[in-house]
C-alpha cells in the first residue's frame, strides 16, 4: 500500500522547492486558454473544473491509444479491455459502458461526436491525428445537452498555426504493432488546409485481440472576410478489432493471454470470431461570423453514416446508423473597463435512424434471424448563458438548457409490431458558477449544476434483444468548490477541486445467464470526490548545463462513491462502494531535457483495488504501472526535422486488468492488459 502521508509530504516539498527555485530562473509560460465555453478564456479565472491536454501531453506516451494521456487527468478513468475497445468515465462509473462510451458528451471542434442515440465512437479517431483536448468535469448540460458525467472536446488541428509542412512517421512495437502516419498542412493567404492519414495494426497481447484501423481526416479553414470564416471537417475510419472476452480468476492467473475458452454449453471467443467492425464517415461544416465587436453568430451542420458489425458469443448484431444534426448559437457582449456582460443563446438538435438486426452466430458467420428493429431517435436542446465580469476579479455565470428526447421503435422480425413511442419528460438543466480572483495568481470557484442523462439506445434495446420500456433517465445535483494558483512566473500550477454529486435512477449493467447484457435503474449514488493537479517546471534554462529542463506533474484522485436505495431482488446494496470505481488513483510524471534535444519522460500510475460486482464480494487487485520514453529531435537547416523515440510500457511487468467486466456471469471479470512491452517511432517533418 502506498504511504499517502509520504506522498503528500513529497508533493508539498517539491512545490515549495519549485516556488523558491522559480524566482531565480524565470521563463514565463503561456497562459492556458479554454475554447469549450463558446469563447477563449484563461483557465485561471474559469468557474469550471477543466483540464487541458495540449499537444505535448497528448503525445507524450507510446501513441497507440488515448488511455495514458487521459488517465493523467484527476477524476478521469479510461480503460481499454483490448486494443481499440475504449471505455471512459469522468467522475463516475463505467457501469453503463460494457464497451463504447456513454454518459459523456464528446465534441470534435463544434461538432458533436456523440450521436442522437447517446453513443460515442471515440475509438474511431487516431490520437496521432489530434492536436489537443479539453475535459470539462462534472455535469455540464447547460451548454452541451444531456449528460451526467462531463464533456470532452477534441481539437483536431492547430488552427492558429500559419506554417506549411509535411509530416511522415512510422512505428513498430511489441505484439506485432505497426503504425504509419502522413500529415499535411498548407497555409494560403485566406485558407489553411489540413490532411491526416494514418493506419495502425497490432496482433494484441491476448488471443483474439488483434486490431486494425485505417483513418483519414480533412480539415479546412477558409477566412472569406475579416469578419467571417468557414470551417470544414470530415473523416473516414475503418476500425476492426477482436474481443477476447473476460476470464475467471483461475483462468486469469493460469494464462492471462488466453481468450475466453469454450464450455460444454457455450463456444469461446475464438470459435465465434468475437469482435467489432465499425466503418464510419463523418463530416460537418461550421460558419462563424462577427457582425460587430459585440455580436457573433456560429452555426454548424454535421452528419454521419455508420456500418457496425458485432459477432458476439451468443449472437451476431449488425447496425446501420444515419445521424444528422445542427448546432447554432449567438453571442452579444457589452461593457466597459469595470464591468463586462456576455449573453449566449443557442440550440442543438440531432436525429438518427438505426436499423438493428440480430442473428445467430455460427462460428463467425451470420445464421438464423433473431430480431430486426427499426428505430428513430430525436434529441435536442435550447440553451442560454449569461456571464458578468466585475473589475476583472469576480466572474458570475448562469446558464440553462431545456432538453428533449424522443424514441420511435418498431419490430420487424420475428413478429411485426406497431410503432412504440417513448418521449422522456423534457428537462431543465441549470448551472450556476462563480469565480473570485483574489490576486493575479490565485482564484477560488464554486459551482452548482444539474446532471441528466436519458438511457442510450443500446441500453433501451440491449444485446438480449428486448426493449426495456421502463428504463428511466438518471439525474442529480452536483455541488463543488475549487481553487487554482500559479507562481508569479507561471512555473508552478495547481488546481484543486472537491465535490458532492447525488444521482438518482443510476443506470447499471446486468448480465443474464447466457451472457447477454441488459440495464436497470439502481436507486441512486452518492459521490464524494477530491482532485488535485500539480504541474511544476523545476528547471527551465538554456545554458550549457547537462540537465536543461525538469518538469514534474502529479494528479491525485479520491473517490468515495456509494450506492443509495439500491435493491436487486432480495439483495440490498445500499452503502456499497460503486462498482468499477477505485478509491484512490495517483499519476505522476517527469520530463527531463538534456543537450542535443534529447528528452527522457516517465509516468507512474498507482490505482487501488476496484470492486467488480455490486455486492462488493470480488475486487481487482491494486496495480502499479511505469512507462518510460526517450525522444531525440534533430533540426537540420530549419526546414527538415527528424524525431526519433523509443520506450517501454508496464516496466514493472504487472499482471493486471485494464477494463474489467463488471457484474459478469460465471466470474468472468478479467481482461488482462499487456505485460512489459516496447515501441520505436521515427518521424520526419519537411
Amino acid at each position: 500500500m502506498v504511504n499517502k502521508k509520504r506522498i503528500s509530504l513529497m508533493l508539498f516539498a517539491a512545490c515549495g522547492y519549485a516556488m523558491i527555485h522559480a524566482q531565480t530562473d524565470s521563463v514565463l509560460l503561456k497562459e492556458v486558454l479554454i475554447t469549450s465555453y463558446l469563447d477563449e478564456k484563461p483557465i485561471l479565472r474559469l468557474p469550471s473544473s477543466v483540464a487541458v491536454l495540449d499537444s505535448n501531453r497528448l503525445h507524450a506516451n507510446h501513441g497507440q491509444s488515448l488511455v495514458p494521456a487521459l488517465n493523467t487527468i484527476p477524476g478521469v478513468r479510461m480503460e481499454e479491455r483490448s486494443p481499440g475497445s475504449y471505455r471512459l468515465s469522468i467522475r463516475g462509473s463505467l457501469l453503463r459502458s460494457p464497451f463504447g462510451i456513454r454518459n459523456v458528451k464528446i465534441y470534435v471542434d463544434e461538432f458533436p461526436l456523440t450521436n442522437a442515440g447517446g453513443e460515442t465512437y471515440l475509438n474511431l479517431l487516431d490520437v496521432n491525428c489530434m492536436h489537443s483536448m479539453e475535459v470539462l468535469k462534472g455535469p455540464d448540460g447547460s451548454l452541451f445537452g444531456a449528460n451526467s458525467g462531463g464533456v470532452l472536446k477534441v481539437i483536431p488541428v492547430n488552427a492558429k498555426s500559419k506554417s506549411s509542412f509535411i509530416k511522415i512517421g512510422a512505428g513498430i512495437g511489441s505484439f506485432g504493432l505497426l503504425q504509419q502516419r502522413v500529415g499535411l498542412q498548407q497555409n494560403f493567404e485566406n485558407n489553411t488546409l489540413f490532411i491526416d492519414q494514418s493506419s495502425q495494426r497490432t496482433n494484441g497481447y491476448r488471443e483474439n485481440s488483434s486490431m486494425s484501423r485505417d483513418y483519414i481526416q480533412l480539415a479546412d479553414e477558409f477566412r472569406y472576410t475579416e469578419k467571417g470564416k468557414l470551417k470544414f471537417f470530415i473523416f473516414f475510419s475503418d476500425l476492426n478489432y477482436k474481443t477476447p472476452g473476460g476470464l475467471t480468476l483461475s483462468q486469469f492467473e493460469k494464462d492471462p493471454k488466453q481468450a475466453r475458452p469454450s464450455t460444454q454449453f457455450v463456444p469461446g471467443a475464438i470459435d465465434q470470431k468475437a469482435g467489432i467492425r465499425n466503418r464510419t464517415l463523418y463530416g460537418g461544416v461550421v460558419n462563424e461570423y462577427k457582425f460587430t465587436g459585440k455580436i457573433k453568430h456560429v452555426i454548424a451542420m454535421f452528419g454521419s453514416k455508420t456500418n457496425f458489425e458485432n459477432p458476439f458469443i451468443t449472437n451476431y448484431e449488425t447496425r446501420m446508423e444515419n445521424n444528422a444534426g445542427v448546432r447554432t448559437w449567438g453571442e452579444y457582449k457589452a461593457g466597459n473597463s469595470s464591468a463586462n456582460f456576455t449573453i449566449n443563446i443557442g440550440a442543438e438538435g440531432q436525429t438518427m435512424h438505426s436499423f438493428i438486426s440480430n442473428y445467430g452466430n455460427d462460428f463467425g458467420t451470420i445464421d438464423t434471424i433473431q430480431a430486426i428493429d427499426d428505430v428513430n431517435v430525436m434529441q435536442g436542446f435550447v440553451f442560454t448563458r449569461a456571464a458578468l465580469d466585475l473589475e476583472n476579479k469576480w466572474l458570475f455565470e448562469g446558464s440553462l438548457s431545456y432538453n428533449y428526447n424522443r424514441l420511435v421503435f418498431s419490430r420487424k422480425v420475428p413478429v411485426q409490431t406497431n410503432e412504440f413511442h417513448r418521449i422522456f419528460a423534457p428537462q431543465l438543466m441549470p448551472r450556476l458558477a462563480v469565480s473570485w480572483l483574489l490576486s493575479n495568481y490565485f482564484a477560488l470557484r464554486a459551482i452548482v449544476s444539474k446532471g441528466y442523462s436519458s438511457p442510450a439506445l443500446q441500453e433501451i434495446r440491449a444485446s438480449d434483444n428486448s426493449v426495456n420500456t421502463s428504463l428511466q433517465p438518471e439525474q442529480g445535483w452536483n455541488y463543488e468548490t475549487g481553487l487554482r494558483l500559479k507562481s508569479k512566473n507561471g512555473r508552478v500550477w495547481c488546481d484543486i477541486a472537491t465535490y458532492y454529486y447525488k444521482l438518482t435512477n443510476a443506470i447499471v449493467r446486468r448480465v443474464n445467464e447466457t451472457g447477454q447484457e441488459y440495464f436497470i435503474n439502481a436507486g441512486g449514488t452518492e459521490q464524494i470526490g477530491f482532485e488535485s493537479q500539480l504541474n511544476i517546471s523545476i528547471i527551465k534554462q538554456r545554458n550549457k548545463k547537462f540537465i536543461r529542463e525538469v518538469e514534474w506533474t502529479n494528479a491525485c484522485t479520491f473517490q468515495q462513491f456509494t450506492f443509495s436505495a439500491y435493491r436487486n431482488g432480495s439483495s440490498d446494496y445500499s452503502g456499497n462502494t460503486l462498482t468499477g470505481v477505485p478509491r484512490h488513483t495517483y499519476v505522476t510524471g517527469v520530463t527531463i531535457g538534456f543537450p542535443f534535444n534529447v528528452y527522457f519522460s516517465s509516468q507512474y500510475n498507482y490505482t487501488t483495488e476496484i470492486p467488480l460486482d455490486d455486492a462488493n464480494t470480488v475486487y481487482a487487485d491494486e496495480y502499479h504501472l511505469v512507462q518510460a520514453k526517450i525522444r531525440w529531435k534533430v533540426l537540420i537547416k530549419e526546414r527538415f526535422a527528424i524525431d526519433l523515440s523509443c520506450g517501454a510500457d508496464n516496466l514493472l511487468d504487472q499482471t493486471y486488468s485494464l477494463g474489467n467486466d463488471l457484474n459478469a456471469v460465471g466470474g468472468r471479470y478479467y481482461n488482462a492488459a499487456p505485460k512489459r512491452n516496447y515501441f520505436v517511432r521515427l518521424g520526419f517533418k519537411f
